[in-house]
């Protein structure tokens, strides 16, 4: 058995666009008829010249191989151009096609991806969710209300959440870490008592934010909300900052969690190393897919530490997310999004139920995709998966991070 083909499709997700502007699927089929999808979680070039890298790295690496050499395919783009280290953007490409290899080798024999890297350890993955809007939300309002986000919190537990994320914390610029303005902090605060003052004890706070501060503006905001005992204080600073975030672990009392930004072992290694974060959410779409992954939740085992798979992406990478979960002693959680396009998309293939996702049995990642769907929905404006804000933020009144997509207008 050879990979032969590869097909490379961009779906952009319809209003409101939870999980990113675009998804980038890859379809990859052998000599023998079987067909294996991944996807790539890569972002920092359009996905124009997303799809000629992940060719490329295809065409170059991978065509002609048996789907079983995960390791020497690895090897050969790790070591491409004479690099050997950690590429985002190729790492990226190759980490969609490699899942697409995981799906084809477990078709092949009629097993579960889990079954054939360690088996099952667990039969449901404990799900988190992020408090996104409802539909009587007004936009961009909700992003600075705490009442709104304790409601949304409500509904997301008595569906049976156990984990609740949110992001008060204000925008992530193209700027170096900021020191948060009062109105930040104090907002912060606002979100963790009306969300605890709701939920209780009936499920953990997640405190995200996205590496926008300075090492002592973290630790401000982090000292500032740690008497309401969130779960994880998520990036506090820019992900390459591993001593500086050790700084940040130290001096607050909330576990520190990173890894959405990082890819391979050799960047998640000198996290475990630093002690900058004892909860690592590596997404498998960029971490160098599931086989790569898996030595990372290792390296993780040896620090006493957890793994929290990340995901801001469609349903395939969170198939590959569970699937890695099923198998991991040190398993905490796994990011979900449930919006009627994900779960259509894979055909309602792995379900939820009571804030714990079900580990599909079915052969590879245990998942049926609606390849018509997503070519129905191709991408139309230019943009990137995530975007920066280039302004600094103000420090008069409050900052509004408008979450992770545009609204957009339905046809």
């Amino acid at each position: 058995m050879k990979l032969q083909d590869l097909d490379v499709i961009i779906t952009a997700p319809p209003a409101p666009g939870w999980g990113g502007r675009y998804w980038i699927l890859v379809k990859v089929t052998t000599d023998t008829g079987i067909t294996g999808w991944g996807e790539c979680y890569a972002s920092s070039v359009g996905p124009d010249a997303m799809t000629h890298v992940i060719k490329d790295v295809f065409e170059r690496h991978m065509q002609g191989e048996n789907p079983e050499n995960i390791e020497l395919m690895f090897r050969r783009v790790y070591s491409s151009g004479f690099t050997q280290r950690p590429d985002l953007t190729v790492i990226g490409a190759w980490s969609g096609l490699e899942i697409a290899c995981w799906d084809i080798l477990g078709k092949d024999r009629d097993r579960p991806v889990h079954a054939l890297i360690g088996g099952r350890l667990n039969d449901k993955i404990r799900a988190y969710t992020y408090l996104y809007p409802e539909s009587h939300h007004p936009l961009p309002d909700f992003w600075g209300s705490a009442d709104m986000a304790a409601e949304v919190a409500v509904s997301m537990v008595e569906k049976g959440y156990t984990a609740v994320k949110f992001d008060p914390a204000g925008p992530y610029t193209i700027r170096s870490g900021h020191m948060p303005s009062m109105h930040d902090i104090q907002t912060s605060i606002a979100f963790c008592q009306k969300i605890r003052d709701a939920v209780g004890t009936r499920a953990d706070l997640l405190f995200g934010t996205h590496g926008q501060f300075s090492t002592g503006g973290a630790i401000r905001m982090g000292q500032a909300i740690e008497k309401f005992s969130p779960l994880w204080y998520e990036e506090p600073i820019p992900p390459d900052s591993v001593a500086e975030m050790a700084k940040v672990a130290s001096a607050v009392k909330i576990p520190v969690a990173t890894g959405e930004r990082l890819t391979t072992k050799a960047e998640f290694a000198p996290i475990l190393r630093g002690g900058a974060a004892n909860i690592l959410q590596p997404a498998l779409g960029r971490s160098g897919g599931i086989w790569e992954t898996k030595k990372i939740a290792t390296l993780a085992e040896v620090y006493n530490a957890q793994v929290a798979p990340h995901l801001y992406a469609g349903p395939i990478e969170w198939a590959a997310n569970v699937q890695l979960a099923a198998t991991l002693p040190n398993i905490l959680m796994c990011e979900t999004i449930e919006t009627p396009f994900h779960d259509a998309l894979i055909k309602s293939s792995i379900t939820i139920e009571n804030g714990y996702v079900n580990v599909p049995t079915a052969p590879g990642l245990g998942i049926d995709v609606d390849e018509d769907l997503a070519r129905a929905h191709p991408l139309s404006d230019g943009g990137l998966h995530l975007q920066m804000q280039e302004d600094p933020i103000g420090y008069h009144a409050p900052n509004l991070f408008a979450g992770g997509a545009p609204v957009k207008e339905e046809p």
